[in-house]
């Protein structure tokens, strides 16, 4: 997802291992589920490689989170309590900690601890499920480590629990939107910027891997 490993490239199973400091048995197990999700293809005789990965793709994936974020969030405005939104105060309090403090490891924590937090208020077990499948695809650690990132991740939740005190459903989806929407503008920047969808230099127009 980040284009550290461009569409067209071979993945081999036992300099993976090596790298990866694992044995070649889960490193085929996870090829096989990339495969099945669709990441990576089977050439014959040849090993796995790459598929191609659109800027259409990145925008769906993002999508369908947004969608399931915001089904969640709905369903929190709904229900949440002042000592809930206290405790997503204090949790949004350590992520702020953590984006000062630079350290990518602690501000991918903390994000997760807030979000599953979050999720857990709605009471529906299922979409979370959902929603949390969707979000490996999330590339956090190129989120992780930029501070620009991490302050619009601590606005939002800032207003998004503001919105969850004062009953604004339109904010509280807003907020929910522009996790998702800002993510997937970042995400596709960075691909740009190395190169994953070069131009066509007969038309100008970007190609799709």
């Amino acid at each position: 997802m980040t284009g550290a490993i461009r569409p067209g490239e071979f993945i081999r199973m036992d300099e993976t291992a090596a790298e990866l400091q694992v044995s070649v048995t889960p490193v085929r197990e996870a090829l096989l589920t990339l495969r099945g999700e669709g990441m990576v293809n089977l050439a014959p005789h040849r090993g796995y490689v790459v598929a191609d990965l659109t800027r259409q793709d990145v925008e769906d994936i993002f999508w369908l989170q947004g969608v399931l974020a915001v089904e969640l969030a709905v369903r929190i405005s709904k229900t949440v309590t002042p000592e809930q939104l206290d405790e997503l105060s204090g949790l949004n309090d350590q992520l702020r900690a953590a984006v000062d403090s630079g350290r990518p490891a602690d501000v991918a924590a903390a994000e997760f601890e807030f979000h599953r937090v979050h999720n857990r208020i709605a009471d529906g077990g299922k979409l979370a499920w959902f929603l949390l499948n969707a979000t490996r695809y999330t590339p956090q650690d190129l989120y992780a480590g930029d501070p620009q990132w991490g302050e619009v991740a601590c606005e939002s939740h800032t207003k998004l629990i503001e919105a969850y005190r004062n009953g604004d459903r339109e904010g509280v989806v807003t907020q929910t939107r522009r996790q998702f929407t800002d993510g997937a503008e970042r995400l596709t920047r960075h691909l740009e910027s190395v190169g994953l969808w070069a131009q066509d230099p007969g038309t100008g127009a970007s190609t799709g891997s």
